[in-house]
């Protein structure tokens, strides 16, 4: 129960000492939730409100099934646009079926997550390298920031997924520019990063709104063109039934798909890094997609559009000092008072400094000193990560983080289609092997070729080691009598694999050439024996290290055949 549960391990040990921790930060993000949740329902395209519904409900629930003590689970930026991306193509902005779809959308992403973790897919984490990661959030990060010129600047900007659209636009009615909302936004971002310079623990999203609203107030600004939320419906979320018509699965399951894979990832990175500060508990990956995705289905039935883990928000609750995840709980219950009772503060609320907010959030997203060691230590990854950040800029998000996936997974498929492999030779006067072409007075023999794979023998390159191998035996001119393989770190051999040896030990043999195998692991001689691959005596084929199978050849006995005895009574 305590696995599904995590709730039940942490809550009946709960400690008197970690109320103070969990009390401040619970208010803390709590307060610095409110003009986020509002300000990312605008980037999804929704009425402000729902990042506030989207704040409660989700909260709770992961509460009670997510490993992650200081993971707070709420609306992010980069999810938001997924929204508004997939939602926008199948109904207008802000009508009342755009609104369905993203709560429906919530419904579908959170099953899907809850099944990958049922079914222990949590491994899917591996399948986005972090080039392609911080290659798509570099870009969402600059397709975000650049969306919110409509609200800062005060001009009319069509929402777009493409940059070069919106700093088109932006610059052809850049003379329309609204100058009272262009300085409450300047203002907004001076008083989120000066408050950030004195003490993270601010909360400057907070103090910009709180002074937008005083100053719009007072100055009566909206009658002189800013743009501001007007009326927040108070009151919790109502229980909505889901739409569950074919129609709308069709529509929706698709995204749902892609937002549940990059929330996840996105959630467990978060997870991951303050756990390895912590170090007082462990993010489980699919407990995380079950939390998460009992999170988000539990939340659509309250109306929240998706949710997943923040990065700044975590941070934070981090920082100010969370011990379990009953800061979360209060942050949440804090949400909930401010629906029910101080939603008319919000009237004039400036759509400049939630846009702010937006700006210096994704700001951070935007990781330079990454994409500077890629260029000096791996420009094949540094190639990945830009392929991934102008795919994601020219196409929107979708078709970049897809890109990003499929090339990464052919890098691998190359790499894995072209192994390493080195011939050896003797380190004089001790019985060490090392690669000729990196180390210089090597002791090697003409009658002898020892060759070590860094591969398993797989389909993907079993026929390329046959073919280095054959090449080498060629260049030896008819006087090779042995080829050592070092095949220690041979993990596996698949069929395909079985074929392609079996293939080049008849063809050495044809040519007169016996082949040896050196420290190969038990499980992998294993599949030897039984595809009956080696039909002599086994003492004379697998040798327990590679110079034992050197001494064989070159003086005809083997002399380490004891140690070899013991090795394969105890494999």
């Amino acid at each position: 129960m305590k696995q599904f549960l995590p709730i039940l391990s942490w809550l009946p040990n709960y400690k008197r000492s970690d109320l103070s921790g969990d009390l401040f930060a619970g208010l803390t993000v709590g307060i610095m939730l409110i003009p986020q949740g509002m300000a990312y329902a605008l980037i999804a395209g929704l009425p402000p409100v729902y990042g506030l519904y989207a704040s409660v409900v989700p909260q709770l629930v992961y509460a009670i099934f997510g490993t992650s003590r200081q993971l707070s689970v709420a609306p992010v930026a980069m999810d938001s646009l997924l929204v508004a991306t997939g939602v926008s193509v199948m109904a207008t902005e802000g009508s009342e079926a755009y609104i369905t779809y993203a709560i429906m959308l919530a419904f579908f992403m959170g099953v899907a997550q809850f099944t990958l973790g049922i079914i222990r897919m949590g491994f899917i984490t591996n399948l986005l390298a972090k080039p392609v990661i911080s290659g798509f959030t570099s870009a969402a990060a600059l397709i975000i920031g650049l969306n919110q010129l409509k609200y800062f600047l005060g001009i009319d900007l069509e929402k777009s997924n493409q940059v070069y659209l919106i700093v088109a636009n932006a610059i052809g009615q850049i003379n329309e520019t609204h100058l009272l909302t262009l300085l409450l936004g300047i203002a907004g971002i001076a008083l989120i990063k000066g408050a950030k310079k004195i003490n993270n623990k601010i909360p400057g999203a907070l103090i910009a709104v709180i002074v937008g609203i005083l100053v719009v107030a007072a100055f009566g600004l909206d009658t002189k063109g800013v743009s501001i939320v007007k009326e927040v419906p108070s009151g919790l979320p109502s229980l909505i039934i889901p739409d569950l018509s074919i129609e709308t699965i069709q529509k929706l399951l698709p995204l749902s798909l892609t937002i549940a894979v990059v929330a996840f990832m996105e959630a467990f990175s978060v997870a991951k890094a303050i756990e390895a500060k912590r170090r007082d508990y462990k993010v489980i990956p699919n407990q995380e997609l079950i939390a998460l995705g009992a999170a988000n289905i539990v939340g659509s039935l309250f109306q929240s559009y998706p949710v997943t883990g923040g990065f700044s928000r975590s941070a934070v609750n981090h920082q100010a000092g969370a011990n379990t995840p009953l800061s979360s709980i209060i942050s949440a219950i804090l949400v909930a008072l401010t629906l029910l009772f101080l939603t008319p503060l919000f009237y004039n609320l400036p759509h400049a400094i939630l846009a702010a907010i937006i700006m210096v959030a994704v700001a951070g997203l935007i990781d330079l000193s990454y994409v500077r060691t890629l260029w000096k230590t791996n420009k094949i990854e540094f190639g990945l990560l830009m392929a991934t950040f102008i795919v994601t800029l020219q196409f929107s998000m979708v078709p970049g983080i897809v890109t990003g996936i499929v090339l990464s997974i052919l890098i691998l498929l190359f790499r894995a289609a072209n192994p390493h492999m080195a011939i050896l030779g003797r380190v004089k006067g001790i019985e060490e092997y090392r690669n000729v072409t990196r180390f210089k007075d090597l002791e090697t023999w003409p009658e002898l070729l020892v060759l070590r794979v860094d591969a398993p023998f797989a389909f993907v390159n079993i026929q390329t080691i046959k073919d280095k191998v054959m090449n080498e035996v060629q260049k030896r001119n008819g006087t090779l009598k042995y080829v050592v393989l070092d095949a220690g770190s041979v993990a596996y051999v698949d069929a395909t694999g079985v074929i392609g040896l079996r293939e080049l030990i008849e063809g050495l043999e044809e040519k007169g050439i016996q082949i040896l195998f050196a420290e190969m692991i038990g499980p992998v001689r294993d599949v030897f024996n039984r595809n009956e691959l080696i039909l002599q005596d086994q003492g004379k084929v697998f040798f327990l290290t590679t110079n034992d199978a050197v001494s064989y050849c070159l003086s005809g006995e083997y002399k380490g055949e004891k140690r070899h005895l013991i090795e394969q009574s105890n494999a």
